[in-house]
């Protein structure tokens, strides 16, 4: 199980720490747009949207496509994310809950969801057959409709 924990009260940078607590990964979400920054491993992925105003969210390394995330509607908090040939849904386990529920052909695989009710710190628990990256990939998608939620509530 992982946990991401944003850097500062305000903060949407963020360092995410394996089961021994020690950190593996930072990401950092873009203020502007639904951008960012993967850092893993002395690697840097980019994480970004296809479009200014719509499109795919796409995980990139060196200018390669390693994963990619539709929303199937623009009314759902849901994404359909694709890698290496395989489908998996990501969704929110209610209108009003934070939790977001990784599946795949309806089977139910993990969970990315808050720790407490009043924190953006993050638990993660997504399957280990997922390429890290991409696990990290879908953490980031669930952060990025936090910060919208944030942001409209403000």
């Amino acid at each position: 199980m992982l946990r991401a924990e944003p850097k500062g009260w305000f903060s949407w940078k963020f360092t995410i720490f394996d089961d021994d607590d020690e950190p593996i990964a930072a990401i950092d979400i873009g203020w502007m747009r639904e951008t960012g920054e993967l850092k893993l491993g002395g690697r840097i992925y980019r994480l970004f949207r296809e479009g200014f105003f719509g499109g795919a969210f796409i995980l990139e390394e060196n200018g390669v496509e390693l994963a990619r995330a539709e929303k199937p509607s623009s009314l759902f908090r849901s994404f359909t994310v694709t890698n290496n040939g395989k489908e998996y849904g990501l969704r929110a386990a209610s209108p009003v809950e934070r939790m977001f529920i990784l599946s795949e052909n309806g089977r139910e695989l993990g969970t990315v969801r808050p720790e407490h009710a009043f924190t953006r710190k993050a638990v993660i628990d997504l399957p280990a057959e997922i390429d890290l990256p991409v696990r990290i990939f879908m953490v980031w998608l669930v952060l990025v409709l936090w910060k919208r939620d944030e942001e409209s509530a403000s």
